[in-house]
Formats: C-alpha cells, structure tokens, sequence
C-alpha cells in the first residue's frame, strides 16, 4: 500500500532551472544541491515507449519534504515552458514494482516509468489515480543514501 507518510519531495515543473533557483530560493528560505544535467533520463511512457530525455534538475538541501525544480525538453513530461508549476508528490517506495502494479489494478494509470512495465518498471514510477491530475512519484528507497550525499554537499 502506498505509505502517503513517505513523501519526501514535492515536484515543480519550471521553464529555466538556474531562474527558478534564484527566485524560489530566497523566498523558501532554500539552498539546493548542485544541479544535476542528464543527457539521457530513462522516460517510459504507454504514448512513446521508451525514450532517453535530456533533464535538468536539483533538489532543495533542506527537508524532510524538499523541493526538486525539473526543466525538460518542450514537449515531454518535464516542460515547463507551456505547463509550470506543481507536477508530482514523490514518496519513498521499496518495491517500485509491486506497488505500481498493485495501483494499476486499482485502476491508476501509469504516466511513466523509467522502464517498460515488461521490464519491471524500474527505480521510479509516475502514477495517477482516475478522475484526478494528482501525480504520485513511487521512488526506490535504496537510492535514500545517495540523496542524503547530494543534499548534504556530494554528488548524486
């Protein structure tokens, strides 16, 4: 069952990452991990299969419920050049699978998945309960240490 007690992050779609560090900071009373850039960001969607997105983003140091500010490609999940703002809720989870599929025969949709479904799912999951825009983002928890490296100084 998802644990809502687990939620960790909240996720914000945002047009230009290094702006939205320096507006939201300040007012948050945040600082952030260094910004992460990945080339290739593992996205499984049911409209496109896999694909392999360009992603930018960082994550407030400060918690327990941090803040990540994502900047995407136009046209994928993570633009927020059309649709800024408020994305997803991410929440610990250790077991991706089970629990994504267990939503989905409860009648959740998958949004997407860092691998097709036949392959398990992956680390993370984007799921979404009928009749609501709500996103909730399973995350594995045993990637919990390499977070608390990233928001205490070190890399991700």
């Amino acid at each position: 069952m998802i644990d809502y007690q687990r939620i960790y992050h909240t996720g914000i779609r945002v047009p230009d990452l290094r702006a939205a560090m320096d507006e939201l900071g300040p007012a948050l009373g945040v600082t952030w991990a260094t910004p992460k850039h990945v080339e290739g960001q593992a996205a499984w969607t049911p409209e496109h299969g896999l694909q392999h997105l360009e992603l930018h983003f960082t994550y407030s140091c400060e918690g327990p419920q941090h803040i990540e500010l994502l900047q995407g490609p136009a046209g994928s999940v993570w633009d927020g050049s059309v649709h800024p703002g408020v994305h997803h809720v991410g929440l610990w989870c250790d077991d991706v699978a089970a629990e994504t599929q267990r939503c989905l025969d409860l009648g959740w949709r998958l949004a997407l998945a860092a691998k097709s479904p036949d392959d398990g799912f992956g680390t993370y999951t984007y799921v979404q309960p009928p009749g609501s825009a709500m996103l909730v983002e399973l995350v594995w928890s045993g990637a919990l240490p390499r977070f608390e490296q990233w928001w205490a100084g070190g890399t991700l």
